[in-house]
């Protein structure tokens, strides 16, 4: 009886042990939906310690007598708050000259650009400054990265202690799953502290244009359009140049007509 007892708990720890190395994989499983919990917990209360997290942008426009002034102005601006221009166009019509400029400033100094760029400023077309409050978001995603390398560290763990090579694709499988996700939150984190860390501003100032300078470009339109009606008479004649057959059927045909015609009348 007691070798029978010693046979049973024998084998029930050969099983035990041959379960534990088949469930490599969904150990890790359950270690991530717990941690997961954990992880939004500790963001809840690290939201509270932590300082917001805020993307700013604004929009500008308004009318300037003096484009280049204006231009020199807000690049003294930007060199003054250490910002940097993103970029910088000019366009212009009928009526007026346009310059547009898209300039990324810390977030601390968001206010003071903005203060320096529209302190000549008597009225704006258009002026639009938004906050927009990240942080919760901001700690759920630094939370999710953080509890994906904690996975990815008990992966590699579980990878030392297999021995079965279905054991060691399957955790392969699983670690490579983990790693592109890591790497989507740690792209999606990257991209947030670049945008709360650097403001955005885009100014586009205009200056009306004179009316000598609308008159010279519809005179102008005028000329091209004298000059593309002209340009069609050699197309036209080379045109009737290809349909000589035409007219030499029809000069036959009218000549033997008015022959036959004549005829008639002497009879």
């Amino acid at each position: 009886m007691r070798k029978y007892i010693l046979w049973c708990c024998f084998a029930l720890t050969l099983l035990s042990c041959k379960k534990a190395e088949n469930s490599y994989a969904e150990t890790a499983a359950v270690e991530l939906a717990e941690a997961e919990p954990a992880a939004s917990a500790d963001k809840v209360q690290s939201t509270k310690a932590s300082e917001q997290k805020i993307i700013k942008n604004g929009r500008m426009r308004f009318e300037t007598q003096d484009i280049s002034k204006t231009a020199d102005r807000i690049y003294s601006a930007v060199k003054k708050y250490n910002g940097q221009i993103q970029a910088d166009s000019e366009g212009k019509d009928y009526n007026a000259v346009t310059r547009t400029m898209v300039i990324r400033v810390s977030n601390e100094n968001f206010e003071n650009l903005v203060r320096d760029v529209g302190s000549d400023v008597s009225y704006f077309d258009e002026k639009d400054l938004s906050s927009q409050d990240v942080t919760e978001e901001f700690i759920d995603v630094e939370a999710r990265l953080k509890a994906k390398k904690e996975l990815e560290s008990r992966y590699l763990e579980l990878l030392k202690k297999a021995n079965k090579i279905s054991e060691i694709l399957e955790i392969e499988k699983e670690l490579v799953a983990v790693r592109e996700e890591i790497e989507a939150k740690q792209g999606q984190l990257n991209y947030m502290q670049n945008r709360i860390a650097m403001s955005t501003l885009e100014v586009s100032f205009y200056k009306q244009t004179t009316e000598t300078g609308v008159t010279a470009s519809y005179g102008s339109k005028m000329w091209n359009a004298v000059k593309g009606g002209v340009s069609w008479i050699p197309g036209f004649f080379l045109g009737v140049l290809y349909l000589w057959p035409l007219f030499v059927i029809g000069g036959l045909t009218f000549y033997i007509l008015k022959k036959r015609k004549s005829r008639l009348k002497d009879k």
